[in-house]
């Protein structure tokens, strides 16, 4: 019965359209309340699900995001990126994909990809003919690239809980994340080749250089977090401090577009979006606990095994459950309720913890640009003005191709583990 309590409640809130965080954490006190146990639990399992000091990555990570996106990477990145590939068929729409992979490693979280990107690619798509729903879907699809390539915070997320390097984890998702884009990219080119979208004239070597130039010292941040991790000179919470000074020193020293003035106003942006994570942390920290004390994990695990052991009807399995989880709920407290429990069924037909990491993570993505609440396709959709039915059409063919890569991750596990092993 008290289960039935704790899941009635997270579905109700769920369906009143309450935060995730609020739902986690209402229905973990009912659940209490109905066991007779006292409340301090919450403030004791919320501490514990973040008094993590890997988790200092966080904040660390998303300051230093902000103060590059502040201080005028998002333009040269995308002129960077137009002078590489806006020649090709689409060239636009192939400029914004490649902008989401270079941003990506840079900023480490989707939503930042699809407001910073999107804020400029769209109306710019827009102007040069491009469909609005076309505009919209590309950028929405392409900005679920960023938290697989480095650095990314549901990978901190996944190494902390599943007891792994998150130095490996940011290196793991790097050929994953690559793949992704490539295969977005020639997605993009067949349905340019078919809608007769145009393509941008070859802007010369000349361009391609000084617009590598101006986006040297942008691109340069992530080599020096894949790096330094990739080395093991710094731990990826030492990284994140490093990129945070190196965003101050670039933005407004060398690009001379961040204003001193404006530090303590993204200071308390990047506090404010940490705090949010970290708290959500908490709470499904608390839901989590429930889950585990009452051997929910072992419960799936036995389950599914009893119906089959198959190692690749396992893993079809765990990735529709990901894929229909992502459609409504957010990254992070999917990640902190499932992955211990999926992680225990994947473990038993002998799944490597890092591959089954790097490809829930990637799910979980799909999950952004997926209706019915994909916060990237709502916040393209908002930019381009457009509503969603259409955004939604134009998403499927990138729906349909992410899919594919996230099979060919799941089932070819090198794919996610031969990089991070050159760091043994």
């Amino acid at each position: 019965m008290s289960l039935a309590i704790l899941g009635l409640t997270f579905l109700l809130g769920l369906i009143i359209g309450l935060p995730v965080a609020i739902t986690l954490g209402v229905s973990s006190i009912a659940y209490l309340l109905y066991q007779g146990m006292p409340l301090v639990v919450v403030p004791q399992k919320m501490y514990a699900g973040i008094d993590v000091f890997v988790l200092l990555c966080i904040p660390g990570f998303i300051l230093a995001g902000n103060l590059m996106n502040s201080g005028g990477i998002t333009e040269r990145i995308i002129r960077f990126a137009q002078a590489l590939v806006g020649w090709i068929r689409g060239g636009l729409a192939q400029t914004n994909v490649a902008s989401s992979m270079l941003f990506g490693g840079i900023s480490g979280t989707a939503v930042a990809d699809a407001a910073s990107i999107g804020g400029m690619m769209i109306p710019g798509m827009k102007k040069a003919g491009y469909p609005a729903d076309f505009s919209a879907a590309v950028t929405a699809a392409s900005s679920t690239v960023g938290p697989i390539i480095p650095p990314s915070v549901p990978m901190i997320i996944v190494g902390s809980l599943a007891g792994i390097s998150v130095g490996k984890m940011f290196i793991a998702g790097a050929l994953p994340g690559i793949m992704l884009g490539l295969a977005m990219m020639v997605t993009t080119y067949i349905i340019a080749v078919r809608r007769g979208f145009p393509r941008q004239p070859w802007q010369g070597w000349g361009e391609l250089g000084a617009s590598f130039l101006g986006a040297f010292w942008a691109l340069a941040m992530t080599a020096l977090i894949v790096g330094g991790m990739l080395t093991g000179f710094v731990t990826p919470t030492e990284t994140a401090v490093i990129a945070s000074i190196y965003a101050v020193v670039v933005g407004a020293f060398i690009y001379r577009e961040l204003p001193l003035a404006k530090l303590p106003g993204i200071l308390i942006d990047s506090a404010v979006s940490s705090a949010a994570i970290l708290a959500l942390v908490g709470i499904a920290n608390v839901f989590g606990w429930i889950l585990v004390s009452e051997r929910i994990p072992q419960f799936i695990a036995e389950s599914v095994l009893s119906v089959t052991d198959n190692r690749i009807l396992v893993i079809l399995l765990i990735n529709i459950v990901l894929l229909i989880v992502g459609m409504f709920m957010e990254t992070i407290a999917a990640l902190i309720i499932l992955f211990v429990p999926l992680l225990t069924l994947a473990q038993s037909v002998g799944v490597d913890p890092m591959h089954f990491a790097v490809f829930a993570v990637l799910n979980l993505m799909i999950g952004l640009s997926t209706p019915p609440v994909g916060v990237c396709m709502f916040i393209c959709a908002n930019i381009a003005r457009v509503p969603l039915g259409p955004v939604i059409r134009a998403l499927i063919p990138y729906l349909m191709t992410n899919i594919l890569v996230l099979l060919l991750v799941s089932y070819v596990p090198w794919i996610s583990t031969w990089l991070p092993s050159l760091m043994d």
